[in-house]
């Protein structure tokens, strides 16, 4: 069991020997990749050491149990230890999402509903601002478009993590599984009658890019400049600062309008077209790797229904994986890590199974 481990556990070794050669950190941007797997591999490292321990601490006791009975007591607990450390290191040896270290742009568009719909979006953002607050992200709402009656047809918000994560631990890990479309059951503020209406918004999350990670050829862009809409400052309304960029080759654009300057404006535009650029390659690499992602969460079919938001009941489902929970007010104000952690955990046993 676990044999493979040691293949691990020499690329382990070899990189700590690499790390500590003060020539590989004149590449800084080779260094911070083995310093990245360094870290990955650590914690299955030494899990590995003590289950392997205590897997010869068994046998030693197991000896001395034949001499002295007294000794059978440790046999037991050593074995209840073994099992709990077999348990972790098939946990950590589950395949990685190469992106959960990452922060994340998430979207929000109003769908099917009109203004209920951009209502309903206004209160999926409040949302994941306060879970954002609750965890300790940082947040920068990045491009918007408001609707009339206060809520948003379209809004993008960049979510990070304050300081250095642990391996794995990043934005994506958790609001990966948010991607989809999110319906809600409730009586609109625009309904008179005091009728249960049905709409929807969707959530689209993409990893966010870093230079490094999505090489754009400047020849591929195509940029239009045009003026902005919506309400605004002094320069909103009376000059072209707001920026659309297509990348030709793909057909995706990105554009933005929120800041008051052109080139601001353009580079915002620049960091949503990275994110949609690296998260197109992964689903093409998912899409390759068939057999893998149909053990998972799905997370990039966005045209289903994940979740449904029903006011009546004060009920949340997720429909990927059957959790149903009646505090809805609490999630709609922050409380989603119970929502969260299902998901990672079915995603979890998914991968779990397959391996």
């Amino acid at each position: 069991m676990f044999e493979a481990v040691e293949e691990l556990v020499a690329e382990h070794a070899d990189l700590e020997k690499k790390l500590a050669d003060p020539s590989v950190h004149a590449d800084q941007a080779n260094a911070r990749r083995l310093n990245k797997r360094y870290a990955e591999l650590t914690p299955i490292v030494a899990a590995y050491r003590s289950w392997k321990q205590t897997g010869d601490d068994i046998e030693a006791a197991r000896e001395l149990a034949a001499d002295d009975p007294d000794f059978a007591a440790e046999v037991k607990e050593l074995e209840q230890q073994r099992e709990e450390l077999t348990e972790k290191l098939r946990l950590l040896l589950i395949p990685r999402d190469p992106s959960d270290d990452k922060d994340v742009i998430l979207e929000i568009k109003a769908g099917a509903g009109g203004d209920e719909s951009a209502l309903f979006a206004g209160d999926l953002l409040r949302m994941y601002l306060r879970y954002a607050e609750r965890v300790g992200w940082k947040t920068e709402i990045i491009d918007a478009t408001e609707s009339e009656l206060g809520g948003y047809k379209d809004v993008q918000v960049a979510v990070k993590a304050r300081g250095p994560v642990e391996p794995g631990q990043g934005v994506w890990s958790r609001l990966k599984y948010e991607g989809g479309v999110h319906r809600v059951q409730r009586v609109p503020a625009t309904e008179s009658q005091g009728r249960i209406h049905t709409s929807a918004a969707g959530v689209l999350v993409t990893p966010e890019a870093e230079e490094v990670d999505v090489e754009i050829n400047p020849n591929d862009l195509r940029i239009d400049v045009y003026r902005s809409s919506g309400p605004g400052g002094q320069s909103v309304n009376t000059t072209d600062s707001a920026v659309r960029i297509t990348h030709i080759p793909t057909g995706v654009v990105a554009s933005c309008q929120n800041e008051k300057s052109q080139l601001q404006n353009k580079e915002q535009a620049l960091r949503i077209l990275r994110s949609r650029l690296l998260a197109m390659a992964q689903e093409e690499a998912e899409r390759e790797a068939a057999d893998a992602r149909r053990s998972q969460v799905r997370t990039v079919d966005r045209s289903e229904k994940i979740r449904t938001y029903n006011f009546p009941e004060n009920r949340i489902s997720d429909h990927r994986i059957g959790f149903k929970a009646y505090n809805l007010d609490q999630v709609l104000d922050g409380d989603l890590d119970a929502v969260i952690q299902a998901c990672v955990d079915a995603d979890s046993a998914a991968k779990l199974a397959a391996a």
